[in-house]
């Protein structure tokens, strides 16, 4: 499925406020983060004594892949707003990352400056609106595996 010569980092980015959420995509990325080509981090793999900060700045810095899990509280969050999203679409402009928005809840989206990116689920109806928020993160997975090829095709360009 995936190539596992070309690795793919993936980095998710949420408001633990909201980590049930997280959690639960999680469960539905155990798959894809099977195959050894991809790494899926957290901020909940930061290891004790670790500076925080710096740790999600090298993670963000490192991924192939920035996944977006955007909620009221997730858009709240100053230090998401200022820093991750900031140096995510950096590095979007830069051609260095792909960006997910994943609508996880209803919210303003719309008014940040990934709302131009294409998100998941498809036709952007939030997670929880689904009738079945399993099938939603079904959906959004299966997105998600489009990135990967996607960005596994990018790097084996740039060889």
């Amino acid at each position: 499925m995936f190539d596992e010569n070309i690795p793919v980092k993936v980095f998710t980015s949420y408001a633990h406020k909201d980590e049930e959420l997280r959690e639960e995509l999680d469960v539905h990325l155990a798959m894809v983060k099977r195959h050894k080509a991809v790494e899926v981090w957290n901020d909940r793999d930061i290891d004790p004594a670790t500076e925080w900060d710096a740790s999600i700045k090298a993670e963000l810095e490192a991924a192939d892949i920035i996944l977006l899990l955007v909620t009221p509280k997730f858009l709240a969050s100053t230090y998401i707003y200022d820093v991750e999203i900031k140096r995510s679409m950096e590095r979007h402009e830069e051609r260095s990352a792909l960006i997910v928005p994943i609508i996880m809840k209803p919210c303003d989206w719309l008014q940040t400056d990934f709302a131009k990116l294409q998100g998941l689920p498809r036709n952007a109806l939030p997670v929880t609106k689904w009738d079945d928020m399993d099938e939603a993160l079904v959906d959004v997975v299966n997105g998600i595996k489009k990135v990967i090829h996607a960005a596994q095709a990018r790097k084996k360009a740039a060889v």
